[in-house]
């Protein structure tokens, strides 16, 4: 698998007695891996587990945890009864920490976010330890007297936000990584791995190339609110599979890669660039793992808000621009209000361009353009814009297969956490999304045949350049998919014939 190899762990359970295959990047912390097993198993997320090897020897559930084989997979074992006796004393202790965060609050107005997300655990705790329904109301009560009484002492709304949107102001910058000129030469290629780093490099990745693109120097960016900015970004991506901070290094880095493969400075004004690079960074702040379908089928506050109209994508635009309302965090506060505004706007059209809703709609807007392109006409241009984005939201597959292959994986393991949640609200579910009838050669097949390849082979009308590096690798990958396939088609023959010689040696008895 190459250099990616270390970047991501495949463990096999014992499901029933059968093995399943578990995969999950090196760094996942161990909750998130607990909660994968959990999932994988079929029991609630938020069940206690202990894992045993073949000898019945306890294995530790974290990043490092030594890899088995399918022939020998580790057993799941619910923990349950007197394990979980202390969890009154928890929230006990919980409760009376939040307390003593709320009398701090009124002395000093900084602690608020601080009382938001101990609120915010507890809410949790009280969903997620188990406690009897009794329990929970009392629970539920105490919280909306707290929440009540916070609000009656301050006119503002925080209490109603839990989003991380408070800029850090003791951590005015994280630690640099200086980067090498052998990374900075492979950030602008698409074969960039982006499975090697931690947050704080794809952090300083992405300053990089705030300097390198020429936008702090040229629209005079406070380099120290730059800092802030990126960190306040990380804190509003979620811990999803698919959808967080990881995946929103890999739209901007690929973002960067076509601007210098496209030339694209020669073509487009600087604030162009600024809008590009920064609708690719925000394009998914505060994903909730869940995409429109489900909003809008199971009513969430998000679809009511939205009118079911690009729910999840017009929540990312509003976090976005919540986080640029902080002065500490916003990079624009040079521009003059009209300036802002054109950012504002065509900042907000990106985001929009995401929602895959519309993917049929912009591509065939852009195919009527681009054999008369002109750089020169805005409507052409934003067009192009968007159809950028698009490519770099969903371009996974451009990238060398070790670096590709583990997003499959994440986008199956989001995809199954919906359908099971559909399943159990009783709610429609999207074939490609149920773990019982998708497979990852079809998952990926008509994806790539017949949404990556048209789209990029239209861009490529435009940008020659484009066809070795990024169309190449989409066909090389519908192949490689194509013919595993043809494998899992031949095996489950196989397995067919076998059923049926055994019923009908079963008959002839």
């Amino acid at each position: 698998m190459g250099s990616a190899s270390s970047a991501y762990r495949v463990i096999y359970l014992d499901v029933d007695g059968r093995s399943q295959k578990v995969v999950f990047s090196r760094f996942c912390s161990p909750c998130d891996i607990k909660e994968l097993f959990c999932t994988a198993t079929g029991l609630s997320r938020n069940t206690t587990i202990s894992l045993l090897d073949s000898t019945g020897a306890m294995v530790s559930i974290d990043p490092t945890m030594p890899n088995n084989s399918e022939r020998s997979p580790y057993k799941v074992v619910p923990i349950t009864g007197g394990q979980l006796a202390d969890k009154e004393e928890l929230f006990q202790n919980v409760l009376t920490q939040v307390a003593e965060q709320f009398s701090r609050a009124f002395k000093i107005n900084e602690l608020k976010t601080e009382v938001t997300n101990r609120l915010a655990m507890l809410e949790k705790r009280v969903e997620l330890e188990g406690m009897k329904v009794v329990e929970i109301e009392k629970c539920r009560s105490d919280i909306k007297k707290l929440r009540e009484e916070m609000a009656s002492r301050n006119n503002s709304n925080f209490l109603d936000d839990n989003k991380k949107l408070t800029p850090r102001r003791d951590v005015p910058s994280y630690p640099k990584y200086m980067l090498s000129q052998q990374t900075i030469d492979a950030l602008r290629k698409p074969t960039f791995d982006v499975w090697l780093w931690e947050s704080n490099e794809m952090l300083s990745c992405l300053e990089h190339m705030y300097h390198d693109l020429g936008l702090v120097k040229d629209f005079n960016i406070n380099p120290i609110t730059l800092k802030r900015w990126l960190l306040c970004i990380h804190d509003n991506y979620r811990n999803n599979p698919f959808h967080n901070f990881r995946h929103c290094f890999c739209v901007a880095q690929m973002m960067y890669s076509m601007i210098y493969l496209c030339n694209l400075q020669d073509k487009f004004t600087q604030v162009d660039i600024l809008i590009l690079v920064t609708a690719a960074v925000c394009h998914d702040l505060d994903h909730p793992g869940y995409n429109n379908t489900y909003q809008i089928n199971a009513r969430t506050e998000l679809a009511v808000r939205y009118n079911d109209i690009s729910p999840l994508e017009n929540h990312h635009c509003a976090v976005a621009f919540q986080i640029f309302s902080q002065p500490d965090c916003n990079i624009f506060a040079n521009f003059d209000p009209e300036a802002f505004k054109q950012i504002r706007q065509g900042t907000i059209t990106l985001i929009l361009a995401t929602d895959m809703a519309r993917h049929g709609e912009i591509l065939d807007s852009f195919k009527q353009k681009v054999d008369n392109f002109d750089f020169t006409n805005e409507e052409h241009v934003t067009c192009l814009k968007m159809l950028l984005i698009k490519c770099c939201d969903i371009s996974n597959e451009v990238r060398p297969m070790e670096v590709a292959e583990p997003w499959v994986d994440c986008l199956l393991e989001e995809y199954f956490m919906q359908s099971d949640r559909e399943k159990a609200e009783g709610l429609p579910v999207a074939p490609f999304m149920d773990r019982e009838k998708v497979t990852k050669p079809t998952a990926q097949i008509g994806f790539i045949k017949f949404v990556l390849i048209p789209m990029f082979e239209t861009v490529m009308k435009l940008f020659p350049q484009i066809e070795e590096v990024m169309v190449q690798p989409l066909r090389e990958s519908r192949d490689r998919y194509e013919e595993l396939k043809q494998i899992d088609d031949a095996m489950n023959e196989v397995q067919k014939k076998k059923r049926e010689n055994l019923t009908m040696g079963g008959k002839k008895k």
